[in-house]
């Protein structure tokens, strides 16, 4: 794989597992994780959606639990690295944005923004103190560089983290092109190359699309913003999202897919 490419083609897998939207439910991703270490075979792939961090308490001891399964996995079948992928999501977007602060034009609004959307949440389970921040974002760009640099430091501090965060890709799919993974939409009117920041901010009406995009026939997405998609009709749709609303729902939902786009299983935690 070039490493300097956005996207990652999935080949040789028996089976791709899927799981949507963590967002730092602890408790639920390790009943998924049990699961998966009880069922996973040596061809198979997995592929996490995005949206591990944020909104619950527990980023980083979740996102630490998630590299512990993807070590766990390596070594138990020496798989190559690219079996296991990590798709950015707007957690992760607005977390690596917040590692550049410093940069931004308004670093105190986009800052109240985050935490409006459960950032807040992610740099308290870091040790951060929220208003500390809100304070440190007003004062100009050296007093932000000086609290971006202890954030670095704190990620380099916890084994993985910073290597997680600095290798997340846009999308995912098979050599076959017949199936796509993402944290959230698609512009279906560009090519996958010419995509922006749709993957995680999401486009409009996406849920309904009713015939294939390029020749992916099934879209697989960690997130979703409304209750408008039964999961239940799910084999009927081009897109299945491995998510629940409402944003409180303690439940994980999970896949499993082969390359040519056929659901095998669909699962959630306990």
């Amino acid at each position: 794989m070039d490493k300097k490419t956005n996207f990652t083609e999935i080949t040789k897998s028996k089976k791709i597992w899927a799981i949507g939207s963590i967002h730092s439910r602890y408790d639920a991703f390790e009943s998924i994780k049990k699961y998966l270490l009880e069922k996973f075979e040596k061809n198979d792939s997995l592929v996490f959606l995005g949206n591990i961090i944020g909104l619950g308490k527990e980023s980083k001891k979740t996102l630490s639990s998630v590299l512990d399964l993807r070590n766990n996995l390596m070594s138990k079948f020496c798989l190559d690295p690219e079996k296991i992928i990590f798709l950015r999501g707007a957690q992760e977007e607005m977390f690596l944005k917040l590692l550049q602060l410093q940069t931004a034009p308004n670093p105190n609004d986009i800052v109240k923004w985050m935490f409006e959307h459960g950032v807040d949440a992610t740099i308290k389970s870091y040790g951060f103190n929220i208003e500390e921040l809100l304070q440190v974002s007003m004062q100009g760009t050296m007093p932000i560089s000086k609290w971006t640099s202890k954030l670095n430091s704190i990620l380099l501090a916890q084994p993985g983290h910073n290597q997680y965060f600095s290798n997340l890709k846009h999308a995912a799919y098979t050599n076959t092109k017949k199936i796509l993974f993402l944290n959230r939409g698609v512009d279906i009117s560009r090519p996958l190359s010419a995509q922006n920041d749709c993957f995680w901010w999401g486009y409009q009406n996406f849920s309904n699309l009713s015939k294939p995009y390029s020749t992916f026939i099934r879209i697989v997405r960690g997130y979703k913003s409304s209750n408008n998609e039964e999961i239940k009709d799910v084999n009927k749709r081009i897109v299945c999202s491995l998510f629940n609303q409402p944003l409180n729902n303690p439940k994980i939902l999970a896949g499993i897919f082969d390359d040519s786009g056929k659901i095998l299983d669909l699962f959630e935690s306990n």
